[in-house]
């Protein structure tokens, strides 16, 4: 295990250790309690939200030689004991019974008629033959035309979990014979409880400022914001307490405070020290296309807040009260209108970044744009 990354190694093994998906769990735990288990299921939201986890957890649960259950069906209820030899197998990648499929480089028609034959085939040892299909949208059109027919009439061992990022671009007569979960994109406090969680496992003392930095730029991906989390274990070798500065240094990490003074230059229309910034971001070692995502967040969320003032709450927004009262001071001098297209500018201008000769060229040509409309 001490050669596991993290988001493996902590990766939740009984539903009551799932975080921001309890809708997603209680359907299913109930569906278990009732014996009502469908034989295939559409798992949509986005990456590192715990659609794969979920997939496993269920796979585990349906299997389990000895369940703990429980005389309430709470989301406790119907756990996998996770000492089973089905329990075992299954956490260690082994099991006969459960087969993962990445559709991403599984695309071709060949790959699901192998698929299908297999499971004409009775389970070796479990109760139920598992198929977990991860990025499913990616099946071709003949691989998905193939896998249709078998999940209208699969055989009554057979359960299908598909789990997607994109459901848009499933074919609709996939997603009619499944039931559909929609996974929520997580939000920075239940982010920040889970690395409080880890680091507190793993003996690692951080500032309560430097993890709320991480579960802010982890974009509300537990799997980004462990991997993040990773990175900083690893760079301060267990020496003392992890500083938010330090990780701002590892990472290229762009803090809110800085967005904020860059936008404060743009409400000033101070055109020079705008651009005198974005040189020092550059000299700093700041990845500027990574500058421009979080600006773009930081305007939306400003946007937001022009519209509606309570929208932002020291709860879910991952922003301090200094913060969120600077965004409202900020957003005074300028209509919705003026905010819209700010955001238009900076999502353009980080669509250039990426191809552009001299990277910064297109940010300062924002910034020139911008201030001088506003003149």
């Amino acid at each position: 295990m001490s050669n596991l990354v993290l988001y493996r190694k902590y990766r939740p093994q009984t539903f009551g250790e799932v975080v921001g998906q309890e809708h997603v769990v209680k359907t299913l735990v109930n569906s278990i309690a009732h014996n009502s288990i469908s034989h295939a299921y559409l798992f949509s939201g986005p990456r590192g939200s715990g659609k794969t986890t979920i997939a496993r957890l269920f796979a585990k649960a349906i299997n389990c030689e000895k369940p703990a259950t429980g005389n309430q069906q709470t989301v406790t209820s119907f756990e996998p004991c996770n000492k089973c030899s089905s329990c075992t197998e299954i956490m260690q990648s082994r099991s006969m019974d459960i087969i993962e499929i990445d559709a991403a480089s599984n695309t071709g028609v060949d790959n699901v008629r192998e698929l299908i034959e297999g499971i004409k085939f009775a389970p070796v040892k479990s109760k139920y033959k598992v198929f977990i299909i991860d990025e499913c949208h990616q099946l071709s059109k003949s691989a998905a035309n193939a896998l249709l027919k078998t999940l209208e009439e699969p055989p009554a061992h057979a359960i299908f979990l598909l789990a997607t990022t994109e459901a848009h671009k499933m074919i609709a007569t996939i997603t009619s014979r499944c039931q559909r979960f929609d996974f929520k994109k997580l939000q920075v406090p239940e982010i920040v409880k889970k690395l409080e969680y880890i680091s507190k496992k793993e003996k690692i003392q951080f500032e309560p400022s430097a993890l709320s930095l991480i579960a802010l730029n982890s974009r509300g991906s537990f799997r980004d914001a462990e991997s993040l989390l990773d990175e900083c274990i690893s760079f301060s070798g267990n020496i003392g307490t992890i500083k938010t500065e330090s990780i701002k240094e590892l990472l290229g990490i762009v803090e809110v405070g800085q967005v904020a003074q860059f936008v404060d230059y743009l409400v000033q229309k101070n055109t020079k020290d705008a651009i005198t910034f974005i040189g020092t971001l550059v000299d700093s070692g700041v990845d500027l296309q990574e500058f421009t995502k979080t600006l773009v967040f930081y305007l939306r969320q400003s946007l937001l807040l022009k519209i509606n003032p309570v929208y932002l709450n020291l709860q879910n927004s991952g922003f301090s009260r200094d913060e969120i009262d600077k965004m409202k001071a900020q957003t005074a001098g300028f209509s919705e209108v003026d905010i819209h297209k700010l955001i238009e500018m900076f999502i353009d201008a980080e669509n250039r970044i990426k191809y552009a000769t001299i990277s910064q060229l297109p940010l300062e040509l924002a910034v020139v744009n911008i201030t001088y409309q506003q003149s």
